[in-house]
């Protein structure tokens, strides 16, 4: 599809206070991001593997030098340099971006390590080694138990953190108010924290993805187009509760699977990291492009998912889970496999070039 660097969604983020962000650190997809207004671009193990896919000429060299210059790594310390390389890579294409408006904007989000979900301090550690990588680096950690701990010293440390694998109001609230002990704690030291920009990701396609397979599991029946708005209802209450309550995190929106998780956010503020073909679907699209972000979700949708899904209400109320309970949550416990499988899928792609196959 030939890119269109004008149309709904360069309107929806040129004229709110809505932030795009591209969804992968894609050369070739955030170089044109930028030209339709992207302010930032963020990566994980998926996004990793698909870039590779999509760029291998681009990579494949710099990977067999690496190799060559690091003699005594391991795998995963190959495939942990090359992260950091197409982390810093996409950092450079958003410098412009940072130095224009101050530091409020032009970050790259690179991901810690998923196999360290469980332990806080593994995850600190590396996010503050990524923190050093650029000026403009915002470090991702998982929403889990043991990442809203490294949220809160990762945070004290002044590292810049986006909180991910997150689907629910119980996550947000609490990566939220994890990040404000960190802050207050560096207050507490008399550092400035204002240039520090620390956002929530909330992956509204997977709550609702989860949704559907506990239909399909448990014989579920709604109106079928409330399967798409239960990702939406999170975000809108936890807008909400987030300005009532002044947290400094800003909320960013994630797992696009329709064109409301774009069209229905348009006009908060809050960051949305958008997927590249997204991003020219909604550009191509006849969806007007209007604020909508505190329009309520219709209560005839909202009720059906609150009476039919247990996971909803957990997912929905404040109280609905403890951090206890974040880790084995369905939306969770899925992202999580699949970002692990994704990383051990790329350790596979670096085993290739180190140890080719003689049967081939």
């Amino acid at each position: 599809m030939e890119e269109k660097f004008y149309g709904p969604l360069h309107e929806s983020v040129a004229t709110t206070i809505t932030d795009l962000w591209n969804d992968s650190c894609s050369i070739y997809e955030l170089t044109n991001a930028l030209k339709w207004g992207a302010v930032g671009a963020t990566t994980n193990p998926v996004i990793v593997g698909e870039v590779l896919k999509k760029e291998m000429h681009l990579w494949e060299g710099r990977i067999r030098e690496i190799i060559t210059e690091n003699p005594d790594a391991t795998e995963d310390q190959i495939a942990w340099i090359l992260i950091q390389e197409m982390g810093q890579k996409g950092a450079e294409l958003l410098m412009d971006v940072f130095k224009r408006e101050n530091g409020r904007k032009g970050r790259l989000s690179i991901q810690t390590n998923a196999k360290y979900y469980r332990n806080s301090k593994l995850m600190t550690e590396q996010a503050v080694g990524f923190d050093k990588l650029a000026p403009n680096i915002q470090v991702k950690l998982p929403a889990t138990r043991a990442g809203i701990d490294a949220i809160e010293e990762a945070t004290a440390a002044g590292v810049n953190i986006n909180a991910t694998v997150c689907f629910t109001l119980p996550q947000a609230i609490a990566v939220a108010e994890a990040v404000e002990r960190g802050l207050k704690r560096r207050e507490a030291a008399g550092i400035d924290v204002s240039g520090m920009t620390p956002v929530c990701t909330l992956m509204l396609g997977r709550l609702d993805d989860w949704l559907k397979v506990v239909a399909e599991k448990e014989n579920i029946i709604v109106d079928p187009d409330c399967l798409e708005w239960a990702g939406i209802a999170v975000l809108k209450k936890s807008y909400k509760l987030y300005r009532e309550r002044g947290y400094r995190t800003r909320l960013l929106t994630a797992a696009f699977r329709n064109h409301m998780h774009w069209s229905e956010t348009i006009g908060g503020d809050i960051i949305m990291t958008i997927p590249y073909k997204w991003q020219l679907r909604y550009n191509e699209s006849s969806v007007p492009s209007k604020p909508r972000m505190d329009t309520p979700v219709d209560e005839r949708i909202l009720s059906q998912l609150y009476e039919k899904f247990a996971d909803f209400r957990r997912a929905y109320d404040e109280d609905g889970m403890t951090a206890a309970e974040f880790d084995l949550f369905g939306s969770t416990a899925r992202t999580l496999r699949s970002f692990i499988a994704s990383y051990d899928a790329l350790v596979q792609v670096i085993r290739n070039f180190m140890i080719p196959d003689p049967d081939k």
